[in-house]
């Protein structure tokens, strides 16, 4: 993901928030912007899990950012989001998806989801991610075709073969 540069996308949502995004590669000066988008986003749910560490939140972000396969994502030049598509382990791995919250419930995620799975279908790789445990973005995932492989108190790991969206839709 992180190859493409200054990739221009025309949504097919009907909002006016997922409309006209881009995305662009990420670079070093991006990532306490991440950092704290990363924080922001998920502070509910890792509360709620009784995990919320204000440094460490920060910190994962930091230690595991793959400027290689990071975008991000920009609408009226503003950043709207990330997202990391990293080989591993025979597969792609969808991380640090994230959304501003002002960005979120606009049709947005699904328009750079079907982008990004639309690359890993070409390139015929199965997907996976992991999301947390009473998270309302499992939903998204789900309906992009996603399915639970495992999960723990904490974790619910998702996989996603190639076309599982386009299958899931006939």
């Amino acid at each position: 993901m992180g190859a493409q540069s200054d990739l221009v996308v025309p949504a097919r949502a009907t909002s006016a928030q997922a409309t006209g995004w881009v995305l662009r590669s990420v670079v070093e000066a991006d990532t306490e912007v991440i950092a704290e988008l990363r924080a922001t986003v998920m502070r509910a749910d890792l509360e709620r899990l009784g995990r919320y560490d204000e440094h460490r939140v920060r910190q994962r972000l930091r230690d595991s950012l793959s400027m290689q396969h990071t975008s991000i994502i920009m609408i009226d030049r503003e950043l709207a989001g990330c997202v990391t598509v990293r080989p591993s382990e025979g597969r792609q791995w969808l991380e640090h998806f994230y959304l501003a919250p002002h960005c979120q419930g606009r049709g947005l995620g699904s328009a750079v989801l079907r982008t990004v799975l639309g690359r890993t279908d070409a390139q015929g790789m199965t997907v996976g991610l992991n999301v947390l445990q009473g998270s309302a973005a499992r939903r998204l995932y789900e309906r992009h075709g996603f399915v639970v492989e495992a999960q723990d108190p904490i974790d619910v790991f998702m996989v996603r073969p190639p076309g599982a969206s386009a299958a899931a839709k006939a």
